[in-house]
């Protein structure tokens, strides 16, 4: 069974990092903790202020069907906004078994 990798941006107001960064912590926290997450992770870009880049594996498409339904999502999306979050970047891969480099 192949896993999940998205990844991509989502793109906020430099000026409101400070009062998102509660927000994306509670939504990293709350995710990690889910069934099926193996990671997930926000980064700031740091060249472009604002810019957030997302990195997240799921075990399937069951945990990741999950993570789309959990309450913790719905308070992320609905922070959005107030926060000026608008645009998203975010592409799905199903990923086979990592190799070394």
């Amino acid at each position: 069974m192949s896993k999940l990798l998205i990844v991509g941006t989502v793109r906020l107001p430099a000026a409101n990092l400070a009062a998102a960064r509660p927000a994306m912590k509670r939504m990293v926290e709350s995710s990690r903790a889910e069934e099926g997450c193996e990671e997930y992770s926000y980064a700031e870009d740091v060249l472009d202020a604002g810019l957030i880049h997302v990195k997240e594996i799921w075990r399937d498409a069951v945990a990741l069907d999950r993570h789309f339904a959990s309450r913790h999502i719905a308070e992320w999306r609905a922070s959005w906004p107030a926060l000026g979050i608008g645009e998203r970047n975010l592409h799905c891969y199903e990923i086979g078994t990592p190799r070394p480099t």
